[in-house]
């Protein structure tokens, strides 16, 4: 299950249907049990920025930051893969720089949290093909008119 949790200013902004498609298109890509689960919230920078000072000593709001847990979850006896924060406000900016709308943006920030959550990496050149490479297969597959990440 993906379950999906939407700050109530951003709620009428976006369709959650489309934050799942992307996500399970992950799922499927990386043929992940279908009674896995996860979350995606979307919020804001406060929030964005508190945890990623909180958690990763960065004091700035960032546009998406994954929390994998890899546990069983006690109540559904399902693997819970972890949590998928985005920053509503940076995914509209980043898609007004980068010229597309910011339903591809979420796309990406969905599929690159999911990556996350399955322990692909950018933190060296090798990983970062690797996961740039698997994160544009799924845009593609997902009809996002985002072909390749930035760097």
């Amino acid at each position: 299950m993906i379950g999906i949790q939407v700050e109530d200013a951003f709620r009428i902004q976006l369709q959650s249907g489309r934050l799942k498609l992307a996500a399970q298109a992950v799922l499927n890509d990386q043929s992940v049990s279908p009674s896995a689960e996860l979350t995606i919230v979307v919020s804001g920078d406060d929030e964005l920025r508190r945890l990623n000072k909180e958690f990763l000593g960065k004091d700035s709001p960032t546009d998406v930051l994954s929390f994998p847990s890899g546990e069983v979850d006690p109540d559904s006896g399902n693997l819970y893969l972890g949590d998928i924060l985005i920053s509503f406000p940076r995914a509209q900016e980043q898609a007004q720089v980068t010229g597309h709308p910011v339903s591809a943006e979420l796309d990406l920030l969905v599929v690159h949290g999911v990556l996350h959550l399955l322990g692909y990496d950018h933190d060296t050149d090798t990983r970062k093909v690797d996961m740039w490479t698997v994160q544009s297969r799924i845009l593609a597959v997902i009809g996002s008119p985002i072909t390749s990440p930035p760097d």
